[in-house]
């Protein structure tokens, strides 16, 4: 196969899960560039239809759909939609997530703890499971979960704290995209049999205007200095790793955790 080829996608169908903005909407935007059908699924039912249009004006088969990551019964009735819309799931990319707090100068609550995990961890889980169902019966297809930097490493509070009265609790992120790192192990072990790879990506710094809002511009001229390369991640910097995990040039990748970071744990 020509190396240009290895990384067609055209007419795989994609399913991305908070695809509607930020990270997850720049992985769609790549899958889609390389020819991939979309789906994307999240909260917010007329973002779902104003991004699914931009990826029709593309030439795109695709679809927005309103769904609740913490609820199996969602989960559910997306997969099933989807499967009616185009039956066959290629591609999945987990990108939905919650953050844990509502402000990270603020204890965690219980609540907000158990929020996290059940979405975060939960989710991830009975997405993929559901997903892998169809793509068992496929004998084929692409798990792409969504860890963090800070799953692998803690967080160095000094760099976000703005006083030492400051909390800085950022535990229950952290525990579990630690957690879906290592779930992306063990599912690529278990489904491989089936020929289905399940890899993750690790971004690091992204901004984005809701992070810049709760952090503001000081704690990202820290985080940029703190960063080998000098600079936080940008629009365009998971578009080759997502295709790359989602392409038939990853066939022999799987438990993989692919950190798109700076250089952030290199040091």
């Amino acid at each position: 196969m020509h190396t240009r080829d290895l990384f067609d996608i055209s007419g795989a169908v994609a399913i991305v899960t908070g695809g509607t903005t930020g990270l997850g909407r720049q992985m769609a935007t790549a899958l889609a560039e390389m020819g991939a059908d979309i789906v994307v699924a999240s909260l917010d039912q007329a973002l779902c239809d104003q991004v699914a249009d931009e990826f029709r004006a593309m030439g795109r088969r695709a679809l927005g759909i309103e769904f609740d990551l913490g609820s199996v019964d969602s989960i559910r009735a997306t997969v099933g939609r989807v499967m009616a819309e185009f039956g066959q799931i290629d591609i999945l990319v987990n990108c939905a997530a919650a953050v844990g707090v509502t402000s990270p100068y603020e204890p965690v609550t219980p609540e907000a703890w158990d929020t996290t995990l059940r979405i975060n961890v939960s989710g991830t889980f009975w997405c993929s499971q559901e997903v892998a169902r169809v793509m068992k019966t496929q004998r084929r297809g692409k798990i792409i979960n969504i860890g963090s930097a800070y799953g692998v490493v803690g967080v160095d509070p000094s760099l976000y704290l703005r006083s030492d009265k400051d909390h800085f609790e950022h535990f229950a992120y952290c525990t579990t995209k630690g957690a879906v790192i290592n779930l992306t192990r063990d599912m690529a072990a278990n489904l491989a049999r089936w020929n289905i790879n399940v890899n993750s990506i690790s971004p690091g710094m992204f901004p984005s205007p809701a992070v810049f809002k709760k952090y503001g511009t000081e704690v990202f001229d820290r985080l940029r200095q703190r960063t080998p390369l000098g600079r936080t991640g940008g629009e365009d910097d998971l578009k080759g790793a997502v295709v790359f995990l989602a392409s038939p040039a990853s066939d022999f990748v799987t438990g993989h955790n692919l950190v798109v970071d700076g250089g952030w744990l290199a040091w």
